[in-house]
Order: C-alpha cells, then structure tokens, then sequence
C-alpha cells in the first residue's frame, strides 16, 4: 500500500539532519514540522520571514498574524526570528539553508525541477520562491506522489513542464519509494509494498537498487 502524505512526512523528517537550517515548501512539505524531533534541534525557515517555526498552530494557539509562506497558522519555538521578506530571500540564495523539500509536478532523471506550473489552460503560475531554494539550499528535497490523478508517472526521463531548477534535486521522496539522483542515475534507497520490477514496469527511467536499500516496508 501506497505511505499517505503524513507517513511519507514521517519519513522525511527522520532524514533531516540534526541542527540543520531548513526550508519547507508550500503544500505537503509543511506537515514535515509536525513531525521533527525537538532534540535534533532543527531550524525551520520560512521565506515570508522566520526563523524558528513549530509545528502547525490548533485551537487557542492559532494566531492570523503568525503563518508559514502558505498562510497556514504555525507556533514559534524559543528563539524564534522575524525579519524583512528580503532577508529572507537573502539567506536562500546565499546558500544558508543545509536542506529543503518541495513539492513537484515533474523530477527528471538528472534531478531537474519542475513545480510551479502545468501549462494547463486556467492554471495559475506559482513559483514563489522556489527557485531560489532550487539553486540555494545545499540539498533539495522532493515530496510528491510517484504518479498523477491520470497515472502516469512523475518522475520521468526530461521534463515536460516549465523548470524551476537544472540538476538541483538530490532525493525524492513519493508514495511508493524514495529514490536518489546521482551522477549515475537514479537509485532505489526505499520502497513500501512496491517492488523494483513494478517500479521499472511503470516508470520510463532506468533504476538501480542504492547500497543499502531496504526491502518494502509495510505502515
């Protein structure tokens, strides 16, 4: 069976490194806050002008002044600092956040980026500040699920829809798998309840299991 979206933040938030200055994107990528261990001491960044930010804010906690870039109500931890939109920008494109994870559209083989827009008559275009994390943080992340509403896949040999970034991606994590993208190609780290042959019979890029790749995982 397929991670849900809270199992697959779960996941990801088990690879954050301890200490380390990261950004979570708009959509999915935020639920990763709820689910960070206070004791590694993780600094969430968000680019409307925070340092500091806990997870998402419930009941009495809820202050409309105080939101992520998504405008979703959060908390603040100790220590928590405020600062102006262009500080905020500064400190992406200065490449001093270690990590960030962003939501998808399409991953190329070689770690090409696109997220912020279909073409799709109607769609609105929303890059935010999404490139400048692509070619900033010293590693991108992808939360997304492995295929779209019409099945077909998203993690594909080139990108068909508008980039965000070139060769910016290091690991994606979706619903079926995560994978890495190396200078070798991509490489199967994990898979829940999905194994290699079914990933190859359903994806159009070459993969190879990673060393030490777990076998599928049942949640």
């Amino acid at each position: 069976m397929a991670l849900t979206s809270d199992h697959l933040a779960a996941r990801i938030a088990r690879d954050i490194p301890r200490g380390a200055y990261v950004n979570l994107g708009i959509g999915q990528p935020t639920k990763i806050a709820d689910h960070l261990d206070p004791e590694l001491a993780v600094t969430l960044h968000t680019e409307n002008g925070m340092l500091g930010m806990g997870p998402a804010a419930a009941g009495d906690d809820i202050d409309a002044d105080l939101t992520n870039a998504g405008k979703v109500p959060v908390t603040e931890l100790p220590g928590a600092a405020y600062f102006h939109h262009a500080d905020s920008f500064a400190m992406m494109r200065g490449g001093h956040l270690d990590v960030c994870v962003l939501g998808a559209f399409q991953v190329s083989a070689r770690g090409d980026l696109a997220n912020w827009h279909t073409g799709e008559p109607g769609a609105i275009p929303a890059v935010g500040g999404a490139m400048d994390l692509a070619i900033g943080a010293e590693r991108v992340f992808v939360m997304m699920t492995l295929f779209d509403r019409s099945g077909l896949p998203k993690l594909v040999p080139e990108c068909t829809y508008p980039l965000t970034g070139i060769n910016c991606v290091s690991r994606v994590y979706t619903d079926h798998a995560i994978f890495d993208i190396t200078a070798h190609g991509v490489e199967v780290r994990e898979t829940f309840e999905t194994g290699l042959d079914e990933l190859r019979n359903r994806l159009a890029v070459p993969l190879e299991f990673a060393a030490g790749h777990q076998a599928p995982v049942t949640y």
